[in-house]
């Protein structure tokens, strides 16, 4: 699998519904990122410290009292670079549509669609936001 994801931009991507995460994996894939699938909060810092991604893409349901906490927590637990962007999406209590910055190099997106994912992810990945 490392030499398939050599030359691609790594996404780890968190999300807890299994079929959420296959969805979320295929698209990707078929956009051209090298994608890795954590369940938990704990397999994603684990995740990252055995192979530091490009970005992490994370979704915690309605629980808005727990995305900060955990972005922070994976960031430091795992060692990733602050360079490394952090998007948070499907978040219930932001505006459909809505792309926030809110810490760092910590985005919270609710995106009308996959596209507008999509153009966000290669927006930060291509702004030099990520490394």
């Amino acid at each position: 699998m490392a030499t398939e994801c050599q030359d691609r931009r790594s996404l780890l991507v968190l999300e807890e519904i299994e079929e959420t995460a296959a969805v979320v994996e295929m698209m990707l894939n078929k956009n051209g990122y090298c994608v890795t699938i954590a369940r938990t909060e704990d397999d994603t810092i684990a995740r990252a410290k055995c192979r530091p991604p490009d970005l992490i893409l994370m979704s915690l349901g309605t629980e808005s009292d727990r995305i900060l906490p955990a972005a922070n927590r994976i960031r430091e637990c795992s060692g990733i670079s602050d360079e490394v962007a952090i998007v948070v999406f499907c978040v219930e209590t932001i505006p459909q549509g809505a792309e926030i910055q809110v810490d760092g190099n910590i985005y919270l997106t609710r995106p009308d669609n996959f596209n507008q994912l999509r153009e966000f992810l290669h927006r930060l990945l291509s702004n030099g936001s990520a490394h």
